[in-house]
């Protein structure tokens, strides 16, 4: 397969402008690229799930128009995904031939459907039976009955979306040894992954994105890290992201040895008045589990919180917001607003006790309150009682902002603040963040755009795997050294 060209927009947001990728039977290419690249929006169109705006498209040298997910699945392009989509209560065959079940008379044939699907997974895990109920297999073996799937589906192009992520070393590599097999039955795999050592391990070829482009691709023969890492992040961050300077004050937070289960263990850092600490790493560095310890929504099990020198225990977000933190989630419309409420209702929600008056609520004070942060970020609105739900992504990103703004906050998180926003929505963001530094406010940032981490950050804390591998000055933060520490290159 060989794609040029490719564009897809999203109102006024362009996911893709200028996709490129090619696919050759028999070899393994990685897809690259930072968080908000492409590489999803790229694999939809591929799999038929959304319709390209534009691009040529070639099967076998032949030119293709993919007009449905079906009509993919029709021409051999099949794709297992970093959370498996499979269905719990169906059995195993019923999973693997959730579309084009066998059939007889008109009816499914059961029989031929089970002696099919024991045939495809005695290639994969004896282990699982036709007749296993899925909802009681591991992550691992729900994804090697995707991969089950897909070779039900006879497929010629097989994407793989961070099929690792949930997986141990020895899962890993169980799959990696099967999709070497595929590679060499003639299968053309799209390989997608942020750990250099798999890339390394496992592919061929390289494909890189950046800002919805492909700016690179080729064979991995005597390919860097560095190089790779140059093609991912190599774009000028001063002059979109200027910063403003800001007097660093007082430490206001300080965390020690904050851990949780699995998902994180050993944090420790502080924040100051006035400053921006970035937080980086990739998915499943534990970046928002710490933020949701830090707000009390997810309380952490070791560890301590010390907020203006006193040690405090935060077990709920009630107890953070009577301290002063405010939170900024990265899933704004199910954490960060209430869509059906009002845009008002929405940045008072937090601060009530300026808007009541003997447990009633006053509209009056409720439009004094609200009403000038609404108008301080610039929300497109036809008033404050026009429900969140009917404005754009970053508008409402802008009501959950002003929501934390009406607590007036000593500490706010912000994780991820621009992600699906639009450039001038962005800029605003980013405006605000600089104001706020320069009043006092300690802001933590969550970001999985290195360029606005580097561009708006004091100091970096990179994550990895649950656990902290550096924090980094502002003058000593190159696009190399966080990446390389957020990815093991």
């Amino acid at each position: 397969m060989s794609l040029d060209g490719v564009a897809k927009s999203y109102g006024g947001v362009k996911a893709l402008t200028n996709g490129a990728l090619d696919l050759y039977p028999g070899q393994v290419t990685a897809l690259l690229g930072e968080n908000g690249a492409g590489k999803s929006t790229l694999v939809k169109i591929i799999t038929g799930i959304v319709r390209a705006d534009a691009g040529r498209f070639m099967l076998d040298g032949k030119p293709v128009a993919i007009e449905s997910a079906e009509h993919a699945r029709s021409l051999g392009i099949s794709a297992i995904f970093q959370e498996p989509v499979v269905f719990d209560a169906l059995t195993v065959a019923e999973n693997i031939f959730i579309t084009g079940r066998p059939q007889k008379r008109g009816l499914v044939d059961w029989r031929v459907m089970l002696r099919r699907s024991r045939e495809i997974l005695a290639e994969l895990d004896p282990g699982i039976e036709p007749d296993m109920v899925l909802g009681r297999l591991s992550v691992a073996q729900r994804h090697l009955v995707q991969i089950a799937r897909a070779l039900s589906n006879e497929a010629r192009i097989v994407i793989m979306d961070e099929p690792t992520a949930s997986l141990s070393h020895r899962e890993a590599e169980e799959l990696f040894a099967i999709t070497r097999r595929l590679r060499d039955e003639g299968r053309a795999i799209l390989f997608i992954s942020h750990k250099f050592e798999e890339v390394f391990a496992l592919c061929d070829r390289y494909a890189v994105f950046r800002d919805g482009a492909g700016v690179g691709q080729g064979s991995l023969d005597g390919v860097t890290s560095e190089r790779l890492i140059t093609l991912m992040v190599g774009r000028p961050v001063d002059q979109v992201f200027p910063k403003q300077a800001v007097a660093i004050g007082r430490e206001v937070l300080r965390i020690e040895a904050l851990g949780r289960g699995q998902e994180y263990e050993n944090v420790s850092f502080d924040v100051r008045q006035g400053e921006i600490l970035g937080v980086y790493g990739l998915i499943g560095a534990g970046r928002s589990e710490v933020m949701h310890a830090l707000f009390g929504t997810a309380p952490a099990e070791t560890g301590r919180i010390v907020l203006d020198g006193e040690t405090v225990s935060i077990r709920s977000a009630g107890e953070a917001i009577r301290r002063g933190i405010g939170f900024v989630p990265e899933d704004r419309q199910r954490q960060g607003a209430h869509l059906r409420l009002a845009i008002g209702d929405n940045i008072t929600l937090p601060a009530l006790g300026c808007t009541t008056r003997a447990g009633f609520l006053s509209g009056r004070r409720e439009r004094e309150r609200a009403g000038p942060l609404a108008d301080q970020l610039g929300v497109k609105m036809s008033g404050l009682d026009q429900r969140v739900d009917e404005l754009s992504g970053g508008n409402q990103q802008k009501v959950v902002i002003a929501k934390w703004l009406a607590t007036s906050p000593r500490v706010l998180i912000l994780d991820e603040p621009t992600k699906g926003i639009d450039v001038g929505a962005k800029a605003q963001v980013h405006r605000l963040m600089g104001e706020l530094a320069a009043q006092g406010v300690a802001i933590i940032m969550v970001s999985s755009e290195l360029p606005e981490v580097l561009g708006m950050a004091d100091r970096i804390m990179v994550m990895r795997r649950g656990l902290v591998q550096a924090i980094v000055a502002r003058a000593e933060a190159t696009p190399e050294r966080i990446v390389k520490l957020a990815t093991d290159a």
